[in-house]
């Protein structure tokens, strides 16, 4: 098993585009297809504290219909109440994120997560 993971939604280009940078620099990561095999809220609080953010909606997809829909854009909403709306619906986590041991990244550009390897 790799200590290299990524989080990947293979519908989406620049988790393809990650993955595939990963394969070109011959780096082995095990593939966790995120949206069918969701991240609980503890293993998304470790996620965040690994990609060292200042702010939970950075991880976020804030322009998924199901962001405003849980209201979740309000300024009254807590950390728990997102890290809550991610385990429930996947597709609110920023993707592709590698995970190397302590850190993490978003792969927005891909590139960004050679900063880890």
């Amino acid at each position: 098993m790799s200590e290299i993971k990524i989080l990947h939604n293979p519908r989406c280009s620049k988790s393809r585009e990650t993955l595939k940078l990963l394969e070109e620099k011959g780096i082995e990561a095990d593939v966790v297809e995120y949206l069918k095999e969701p991240l609980t809220t503890t293993e998304l609080k470790s996620l965040f504290a690994k990609l060292g953010l200042d702010d939970v909606k950075k991880m976020m997809r804030v322009k998924e219909a199901e962001y405003k829909e849980a209201g979740l854009n309000g300024a009254d909403v807590t950390d728990e109440q997102r890290f809550a709306a991610m385990a429930d619906f996947p597709k609110l986590l920023e993707r592709p994120v590698v995970i190397n041991g302590d850190k993490a990244r978003i792969g927005r550009p891909p590139e960004s997560v050679l900063e880890i390897l």
